[in-house]
């Protein structure tokens, strides 16, 4: 491990995929350039090899983003663990139905919790808020476009 720190200008994201025997992170690169049918498409392939055991070393090396979603096996909130030398992970729990106030009424809404751990370091406390809320935002809005 270094003891500097690295600026990228590029954006590889990790995903955490578990395997027999552990976890392995296939890496999704210049994610900032493609759109959200690629990254979706990618992902799907990556994580089947990743599970067949069929990455070559370079498909699951250079992430400096990790996301680990624990909400397909039913986990509502929880603390990922930064993949050094990244410098950040979004934890992704469950979509569960709540109870959800809107305009002064109670209606069944569809909420997620997550959580973003960061090497403070590296990653201003500001500046991960401002990501988490283009997140929220972002999501919020493909939702509602849904609808």
């Amino acid at each position: 491990m270094s003891d500097r720190i690295r600026t990228h200008n590029r954006v590889h994201i990790g995903v955490a995929v578990a395997v027999e025997g552990g976890l392995i992170t296939p890496v999704l690169r210049d994610c900032d350039r493609k759109t959200l049918q690629q990254i979706s498409r990618e992902t799907k392939e990556l994580v089947a090899r990743a599970r067949n055991r069929k990455l070559q070393p370079d498909e699951y090396t250079g992430s400096t983003f990790s996301v680990s979603n624990l909400g397909m096996m039913g986990i509502d909130e929880f603390s990922a663990v930064i993949n050094p030398p990244e410098g950040a992970i979004l934890a992704v729990g469950s979509v569960v139905e709540k109870p959800v106030v809107t305009e002064h009424r109670v209606e069944i809404g569809h909420r997620c919790r997550m959580t973003l751990s960061c090497d403070h370091r590296v990653v201003d406390g500001a500046d991960a808020d401002r990501f988490m809320m283009v997140v929220k935002t972002t999501l919020e809005n493909w939702s509602e476009s849904l609808q």
